[in-house]
């Protein structure tokens, strides 16, 4: 019998593209169309944005219109509260896109009968679906609309009986629900009835506030099992989707100068690999920053695009101490081919630094990125690699040259600070023999993968001119 026979298309569960940035491609192309979709979390994990966002791309984006029904929230405290992200509720809402209906509720003006049941709430979602003719659903949150009721029998009912209902409207609906204290959601059946689960986490280590997204199910499909961290900033949700992401790189066999013509020497004359990494160690004061610099301000000489995220020096810092070392990156800033962004690394976590890097870099998309030092980022989280791993198989597939300083000790050679030289395609190493600039200093490249390379060490001045060698040895 043949085995990895493809599966035809028509056994292929059908899915509906959300719109959120790395949401999709996590899942594999969306959430099931036409079923319910539970998103969980405790309060301020994100469940009512995403819900939001959901159907605020499928009305600007998809063409396919939506209704959020809302139980706590008002549609005047909805439109408010995301009018920061650049959502204009009010507009889709003239336009027929959107539909908002806010249902009131309140447990001591109800007198709770063996007889209650949703059939209000059913015709008034239907009216509500056949107003605008939505495609897609929000209820947002669940809890609210059973804790009126203290008759567990009929709450379990009534909940399948709305997802059941759901379904043969033919709506893609996301469900939001708060997180159980022993279960995913608070009464523990949600999660079994819907099609798809989606849990947020909002969670604080060691002072470092990080959130994370993982799909718990999701029936007749394969998804993402990680935990991705996610951000919520102006543009709405970013979602870095870990599963994109692998050896699939291009290999360029086009080169990029150093913009040190000692050191393109030392690469046979032709400087780096476009698309590989990069990695100067070396003591402090050795020049890294320097070269890192002397890189960026190279691409900007070929009107190229170029990042530098800097964690020790403010920009006026980086730009008053690299003038003086020769290196002037006014001009580049000026005609906006370099954005040098510092952030002190205790601000963030190490995965939200590397999820707003990636954002920054997709938006900006530069062919050159500088992060000095990533020393200092290896300090605040410790699965220091696995992250630096994703944030280089990014890097790689954008096809951006990138350059990463690391400071180490004096007397450890191999003290990249995270052991992360394994995953560089060359390695440079600074030495100063006498410390503080008294002695010798010298350039050893330790390895260049596919790339030739000097291997004698060669000595270099910081001067004003920045970095120099002579020429490469025999």
């Amino acid at each position: 019998m043949p085995r990895n026979k493809p599966v035809p298309d028509r056994f292929q569960l059908t899915k509906c593209p959300t719109g959120i940035q790395g949401l999709d491609e996590i899942t594999l192309g969306g959430i099931p169309r036409g079923r319910p979709t539970l998103i969980t979390g405790a309060a301020g994990s994100g469940k009512t944005l995403i819900g939001l966002e959901f159907l605020v791309k499928g009305a600007t984006e998809f063409n396919e219109p939506g209704v959020f029904i809302a139980f706590e929230e008002t549609a005047e405290e909805l439109t408010t509260n995301v009018s920061s992200l650049g959502f204009d509720l009010d507009s889709l809402v003239k336009q027929k896109k959107l539909a908002l209906d806010y249902v009131y509720l309140e447990r001591s003006e109800i007198d709770e009968t063996g007889e209650y049941d949703l059939e209000g709430l059913f015709v008034r979602l239907g009216y509500a679906i056949d107003s605008v003719k939505a495609k897609r659903v929000v209820l947002d949150t669940i809890e609210v609309l059973f804790s009126s009721f203290a008759n567990e029998n009929i709450l379990r009912a009534e909940l399948r009986r709305l997802f059941r209902w759901l379904k043969q409207k033919g709506v893609t609906a996301i469900v939001t629900g708060e997180r159980g204290t022993d279960s995913i959601t608070r009464y523990g059946i949600e999660e079994y009835v819907a099609d798809c689960v989606i849990l947020l986490d909002h969670r604080v280590t060691e002072q470092l506030s990080t959130r994370r997204l993982r799909v718990v199910k999701y029936r007749g499909s394969y998804h993402g099992t990680n935990e991705y961290p996610f951000l919520i900033d102006k543009d709405g949700i970013s979602i870095l989707p870990i599963t994109s992401l692998g050896l699939t790189g291009e290999a360029p066999l086009d080169k990029v100068s150093t913009g040190i013509p000692g050191l393109d020497a030392m690469f046979e004359g032709k400087g780096y690999y476009v698309g590989s990494t990069l990695l100067v160690s070396g003591t402090a004061g050795t020049g890294k920053s320097t070269i890192a610099a002397q890189f960026a301000e190279a691409a900007c000489k070929r009107n190229e695009r170029a990042i530098y995220f800097a964690f020790e020096e403010s920009p006026q810092q980086i730009l008053r101490n690299m003038r003086q070392a020769g290196i002037d990156l006014e001009p580049c800033i000026a005609k906006k081919s370099l954005i040098i962004r510092s952030e002190r690394p205790s601000h963030l976590g190490l995965e939200m630094h590397l999820l707003q890097m990636m954002k920054m870099i997709e938006e900006f998309n530069p062919r050159v990125v500088v992060v000095d030092p990533m020393t200092n980022l290896i300090g605040v989280q410790a699965d220091v690699k696995s992250m630096l791993t994703r944030f280089i198989d990014f890097l790689k597939m954008r096809q951006a040259t990138s350059l990463f300083t690391s400071l180490i000790q004096p007397e450890s050679f191999e003290g990249t600070g995270a052991g992360v030289s394994s995953l560089m395609d060359a390695w440079i190493l600074l030495e100063d023999s006498g410390g503080q600039g008294k002695g010798n200093r010298t350039l050893t490249i330790v390895k260049s993968r596919g790339m030739g390379h000097a291997h004698q060490s060669m000595e270099y001045r910081l001067t004003a001119g920045g970095l120099t060698l002579g020429d490469a040895p025999v």
